[in-house]
Formats: C-alpha cells, structure tokens, sequence
C-alpha cells in the first residue's frame, strides 16, 4: 500500500510528476503539466529514468563511466525541458533522475513523495499506439495510488491552454 497523499495539507503543496523522455509527445505533458501547476498552485516533478542497457557489465569502471554519461546526457534533457516549463508558465520544475525500470522507479518516487497528486504521461500519435509507458500503466492504472492524466500527443499549445 502506497504513502497517503498529503498534497493539500498545512505545510504541502501538490506536484504533477511528469516522466520525460526523448519521445515527440513528452513535450506535450510537460507543457499542459506546467500550465496547469501554475494556474492552480502547485509545482511540476520531472522524472527522467536512465534504463541499464546491460545489467552485466564485466569491467566496474566501464559501467561508472557508462552510467556517468548516461546521468550527463539526462541532465541536459532535464535542462531542455526545464527551460520548457519556465518559458510556458514561469515555474522551475523539481527534478529526479533514477536507475532502473521505469515502472518501478515511477512508483518508488510516488511512494517516496507523498505530495506527488497526479501522473502526467503524453501518448503518442503513431502507428504503433500511445507509446509503451502509455500502454503499460493503462493496464495497470487502476492499481495506481494517484490520478493519471494521458494528454493527447497530437494537441496544439492552443488547445492546451484551453484545458489547463
């Protein structure tokens, strides 16, 4: 059983989790995430999890190395998208890096964070459906222990504002 919220309680305030990648949509969550934080007072989480390509690495210091440009390359992204949610809604986003699965790590962090509200995903506009994140937690979003918001990929920033 997951951390009860406490995002509206003396001394919280709620955050929207938003999970980035290098996916076309991911800018999609970020922007209505950070709209909507700033209208209604809370604050933006983003979440970039760094998946192991190769889980037996035989050299240690390869894989230090390895992780270490990994952790580089996910601040940048971070930085990129960071920039995004200042410049749509003038608010400096918290930001999580972590190692792992990104199933799990995304529910360790809302087990961790008891102010996290809600979960922003983007889904994708592709042949191949809403993306696999999109397509794995819509199996299990009912066993999540916060809302999930899926945001249409295909939205302009126009339409966005409309909603948030």
């Amino acid at each position: 059983m997951s951390r009860k919220r406490r995002s509206y309680e003396a001394g919280h305030k709620p955050k929207f989790l938003v999970i980035i990648d290098e996916s076309p949509e991911c800018d999609r969550a970020v922007y209505y995430a950070s709209r909507r934080a700033s209208r209604t007072g809370a604050s933006v989480l983003m979440l970039l999890v760094i998946e192991p390509h190769d889980r037996h690495q035989q050299w240690l210091g390869v894989a230090d190395i390895m992780r270490a440009e990994a952790h580089e390359a996910a601040n940048l992204v971070l930085d990129r998208y960071a920039a995004r949610a200042n410049g749509v809604a003038g608010i400096t986003p918290e930001r999580a890096i972590r190692d792992g699965d990104k199933s799990e790590e995304i529910l360790k962090l809302i087990d961790e964070d008891e102010d996290i509200a809600i979960l922003v995903l983007a889904a994708g506009t592709g042949k191949e459906g809403p993306g696999p994140l999109v397509s794995g937690i819509g199996k299990t979003a009912g066993s999540y222990p916060i809302p999930v918001a899926i945001v249409p990929g295909h939205l302009t920033d126009d339409e966005l504002d409309a909603m948030s």
